[in-house]
């Protein structure tokens, strides 16, 4: 009788142990998820829904403003021999927009907090979306953004493009200047405008979406502290 209350004592601790590591394991693995994504879409048509105008963001509702929703007439490229490119500094929270050595733009920028972090390295534009919605987090972290205005996404060799990283227009605050992301980089709404025509893969006209292709690449992008 000794014997077997050991022996079923023995089967129940290494249950018990079992479940608390598979349990863990879960937990890992389900925070593994959550921190690996950047910015979650599943809308890449590239579409304006103008009568999805409330957005969620840090447990409050606001009202999208008119900026996400402006049109502007297709502007084609200038043709230039200088590389377009795109510096951001996260020391800084700064972005910096190139063509050769002289400078586009200049503008503050809120990058990923620290434990979503912006992804450091070099990049190119592979998706262009005039809109898109974005959801993702959890408790007060949670957001439900439609109609976020002019995404660039970027990506690399070890940053694939389904993890979410890109520049893009920012209704939900401005607090530039600080990071602020789930880890993509938020700009001032017009000056995403601006990138969004500015960069490649050129927008064929009447288009709110474009994949970069070999013969319509995408503009490089430096991310670096």
């Amino acid at each position: 009788m000794k014997n077997l209350l050991f022996v079923v004592s023995c089967a129940l601790i290494i249950l018990t142990a079992f479940t608390i590591i598979r349990e863990s394991g879960t937990k890992k693995v389900e925070f593994d998820k959550q921190s690996y994504l950047g910015c979650e879409v599943n809308d890449l048509s590239g579409l304006l829904n103008y009568s999805d105008n409330i957005a969620i963001f840090e447990g409050k509702e606001l009202s999208i403003p008119q900026l996400a929703f402006e049109e502007r007439e297709f502007k084609v490229l200038s043709l230039s021999t200088e590389e377009r490119w795109i510096e951001v500094d996260l020391s800084e929270q700064k972005l910096k927009a190139w063509e050769g050595g002289s400078l586009f733009l200049e503008t503050p920028v809120s990058t990923g907090l620290p434990w979503w972090p912006t992804p450091k390295g070099e990049f190119r534009i592979w998706i262009k979306l005039r809109a898109t919605r974005m959801e993702g987090g959890s408790g007060k972290y949670y957001y439900n953004l439609p109609n976020v205005p002019y995404v660039m996404f970027f990506e690399n060799e070890s940053v694939p493009g389904w993890r979410g990283y890109g520049l893009h227009g920012t209704y939900w605050h401005n607090s530039f200047g600080t990071p602020r992301s789930h880890g993509c980089v938020n700009l001032p709404t017009n000056i995403a405008k601006e990138l969004y025509f500015w960069t490649t893969p050129t927008l064929p006209e009447g288009k709110g979406v474009v994949y970069a292709s070999a013969e319509n690449l995408g503009t490089r992008i430096v991310i670096h502290d």
